[in-house]
């Protein structure tokens, strides 16, 4: 646990030096051009359209973290040959996983919360009424942070950045057409194009299903019931990647 404490601290504080304060300038510039452009509009459509976009530039900004940091967990490790170290010291292969993974789950913990700052400043500039709604889709929104730096990083495990960036990209476009594609393989005459489509729908995880942004930005909260079991459908899928990443790079030589 002390060895994944340390690299966990380690790849926190990498994280911030080379990412995040960038991130959180564009979250910054994206609430401010957001101001402007709102500037001529009714009051309830003004209201609706801040929750909206800013809870939009919270889910994008905290995806392209995951994306891109994500890959770069093991391959910069690799590219810069630290790994070797790093291998040499007594830490098993799972515990350096399971220390990059938890360095990045907490920088993007850092990161959300910051621009929720920010989000709930903005709110209140502008007099939006903040409810319970907007902090369970935050809360979702984090969870679906974690499943794809899960994914991120599982790719990284045995493929380049390019290609684990393409992989994972893709992964998060389908992950929220998963409903879209099932019901299109129900009316697909094609039974091959049936078939890829219905293994996707099974293989890749519901993202739609931690989408509550629209009902969110109308002040309308969900059930609690929901609220677990897609946080735990959430949480579970990125556990079995991370074991999957644990498992591939144990037996990956170098």
């Amino acid at each position: 646990m002390a060895a994944i404490g340390v690299i966990a601290l380690n790849t926190f504080r990498e994280s911030l030096r080379d990412k995040i304060l960038y991130n959180l300038v564009l979250f910054a510039g994206m609430l401010i051009g957001l101001s402007v452009l709102l500037a001529d509009l009714t009051i309830m459509e003004h209201h609706k359209i801040v929750a909206d976009m800013g809870l939009a530039a919270i889910n994008l900004t905290g995806v392209i973290i995951a994306i891109f940091v994500g890959i770069s967990l093991v391959n910069k490790e690799i590219d810069r040959r630290t790994v070797y170290t790093i291998m040499a010291r007594p830490i098993s292969r799972t515990s350096f996983i399971l220390g990059k993974y938890a360095g990045l789950t907490l920088t993007l913990f850092v990161n959300v919360a910051i621009m929720l700052a920010v989000f709930l400043v903005t709110l209140w500039f502008y007099r939006v009424p903040v409810g319970l709604a907007l902090f369970q889709a935050v809360g979702l929104i984090f969870v679906e942070l974690l499943v794809v730096t899960a994914i991120a990083l599982f790719f990284s495990t045995f493929s380049s950045s390019t290609l684990s960036a393409i992989l994972t990209l893709g992964i998060y476009v389908i992950g929220h057409l998963t409903t879209d594609l099932k019901r299109v393989a129900g009316k697909s005459g094609n039974e091959t194009a049936s078939a890829i489509m219905n293994g996707l729908y099974y293989l890749c995880p519901n993202l739609e299903s931690l989408n509550i942004k629209g009902p969110a930005a109308v002040g309308i909260p969900v059930g609690y019931d929901y609220l677990v079991l897609a946080s735990l459908y959430g949480l579970a899928y990125a556990a079995v990647l991370v074991t999957g990443a644990c498992f591939v790079f144990q037996r990956r030589d170098f």
